[in-house]
């Protein structure tokens, strides 16, 4: 479901979305980078929660290797 939306982006940004575009509507293209971005952060946070993890648990080999086994898959199933 699409919804009607008003948000105010600056000059530059519109600029690059109506050069990015090609034969896609300006909307469609916002969507695409928006998706790109938020996806973007979900990896950046879990980068960071994997970090943390590993921070706290550095002594834990056999936790550091099960973690490590299980984002291997879950990777691949992506």
């Amino acid at each position: 479901m699409r919804l009607a939306k008003s948000f105010t982006i600056d000059e530059e940004i519109s600029e690059y979305v109506e050069s990015s575009k090609g034969g896609r509507s300006a909307s469609d293209r916002v969507n695409e980078l928006l998706r790109l971005a938020i996806q973007g952060e979900r990896e950046e946070e879990l980068r960071a929660e994997a970090s943390a993890f590993f921070a706290q648990n550095s002594e834990g080999r056999s936790e550091t290797r099960a973690f490590q086994k299980a984002a291997m898959r879950s990777h691949r199933r992506d």
